[in-house]
């Protein structure tokens, strides 16, 4: 038989490719990971592991095994679901979500889970939807809250579902003097945008060139209060979501978008967590959140 435990790690390599890159996420040292793998070796009776220059990798036979280990990993937690519906409160929600979310959302979904679900414990970290969505799947979270924009549909990983929990506008974000009147009155303005590489970045960039022109992209930062302190100071402009601003008054001045201007706010799971009710809770209670701050 094959240790849970070691199976893991196999499955944890196959996604991050380096045993450094395990050690990391799991808080081992490479060598306990490789020493474990070694063992699963044995226990296999097959080479899982090869050179691979100054890295390893998953031979067939390994890669055969990892693919199994997932199926073992998901229906263990199939278990722990069914286990935590008997007896609730069991086990602990891990929950990723965005910085506006963070920020807006977060604090009233505690407070109706403190109502609502006393003994529930919630772990949260902010991270970038493309980490959280990646760590769904390797098992660091049990939820993630993600975002995608129009026309930038995120890819589909299988294991994974997606509940819609609701639209966020995005507007056009000036300081309060600013004459503009519409994005492309702004093609010679100074702009902060998130970094190259995301959803954010490339939907805003887009927009701008469908307006006319490219932007000078002077400021890039993945923290939207930055954005919103250099927009009111003057120094650029830039593309607000409507959470950022939680309710309060903004400090700058908005104008809308031409065409779709909202991003879509979805809760990611694994299919074999589908049965935890403390999940479904946490959920719910993002949900309702959002749906308070839509009304106010």
């Amino acid at each position: 038989m094959y240790e849970l435990r070691r199976l893991r790690l196999l499955h944890e390599l196959s996604l991050r490719g380096t045993l450094a890159a395990v050690a990391d996420a799991l808080s081992y040292s490479p060598s306990t990971i490789s020493s474990q793998l070694s063992v699963l070796e044995r226990e296999a009776g097959v080479p899982l592991l090869e050179p691979d220059g100054r890295r390893v990798r998953l031979t067939p036979a390994g890669q055969v095994l990892a693919a199994h280990a997932a199926r073992v990993l998901a229906l263990e937690e199939s278990v722990r679901a069914e286990l935590a519906a008997v007896r609730p409160g069991l086990a602990t929600v891990r929950l990723a979500v965005i910085q506006s979310v963070a920020q807006s959302i977060v604090p009233r979904a505690l407070t109706l889970l403190r109502e609502r679900e006393p003994g529930l414990r919630v772990e949260i970290a902010q991270v970038p939807p493309e980490e959280g969505l990646f760590e769904l799947t390797a098992r660091t979270f049990d939820l993630v809250v993600a975002e995608q924009y129009p026309g930038h549909t995120r890819a589909h990983a299988e294991g994974i579902e997606r509940h819609p929990l609701g639209a966020d506008p995005i507007r056009l974000a000036l300081s309060r003097d600013d004459p503009a009147r519409q994005l492309g009155d702004l093609r010679d303005r100074a702009w902060v945008l998130e970094p190259a590489g995301t959803a954010a970045r490339a939907w805003a960039v887009q927009q701008c060139r469908a307006a006319g022109f490219e932007p000078d992209v002077r400021y890039e930062l993945a923290d939207l209060t930055s954005h919103v302190r250099l927009v009111a100071a003057g120094h650029a402009v830039g593309l607000i979501p409507d959470l950022v601003w939680a309710g309060q008054p903004p400090p700058v001045r908005l104008l809308p978008l031409p065409g779709e201007n909202v991003r879509d706010l979805f809760l990611a799971t694994r299919t074999s967590s589908a049965g935890r009710t403390d999940l479904a809770a946490v959920g719910r209670a993002l949900s309702d959140a959002l749906a308070e701050l839509g009304r106010q």
